[in-house]
């Protein structure tokens, strides 16, 4: 089980936050296997009260592979819904985004990441809607369509396999500039 301490801080320089994540391999490795276990079940215990207090387990809705020091393009994401149309619990395995909306969205209240323990104000301009393909724990290949919220987190998460993070994206001279066709999701 994954633990605070097992994630890999932007503080630690360490160059795999900051790198580019081969691509997975399949079958699958038992590790690969493991790490994709290990990956979603720190979103679920994250997102529950008791086992993340008990823990210090910050909650997370994704979590990909560099950030626990493992550089392979693979990331889980876990968004809860009550009304299960925005829910999403998936392992992605070399996800590539097919096509983007035109239209940008960000979130008001600006990202946080797993790996950045401190606020980085401003917003972080990304697409509406995306299409996305990946494979999940057999090879098999999928195509997914986003927008909004699982948007901006699976574009998020995407990124930590180039060796982006979500503040790279910020205005560095005017965090919080709001272009027209800019979308606020609060």
């Amino acid at each position: 089980m994954f633990l605070m301490k097992d994630i890999v801080q932007d503080t630690d320089h360490n160059p795999v936050l900051r790198t580019r994540a081969e691509k997975v391999t399949f079958p699958l490795s038992d590790e690969n296997r493991q790490l994709a276990h290990d990956l979603m079940e720190y979103l679920i215990n994250s997102q529950d009260e008791e086992i993340a207090e008990k823990y210090g387990l910050r909650a997370g809705v994704g979590l990909a592979a560099p950030q626990v020091n493992h550089g392979v393009q693979m990331t889980a994401v876990l968004i809860p819904d009550e009304d299960d149309d925005h829910a999403i619990q998936e392992v992605l395995i070399n996800p590539v985004i097919l096509s983007e909306s035109v239209q940008e969205i960000a979130l008001a209240e600006g990202e946080g990441c797993l790996s950045v323990d401190r606020d980085v104000p401003g917003y972080v301009p990304r697409h509406k809607k995306i299409k996305i393909r990946y494979q999940d724990l057999d090879g098999n290949q999928h195509e997914l369509r986003l927008r909004d919220y699982p948007a901006i987190v699976v574009q998020h998460e995407l990124d930590h396999l180039i060796g982006v993070l979500f503040y790279d994206h910020i205005n560095a001279d005017n965090p919080y500039d709001q272009p027209d066709d800019l979308q606020l999701l609060s």
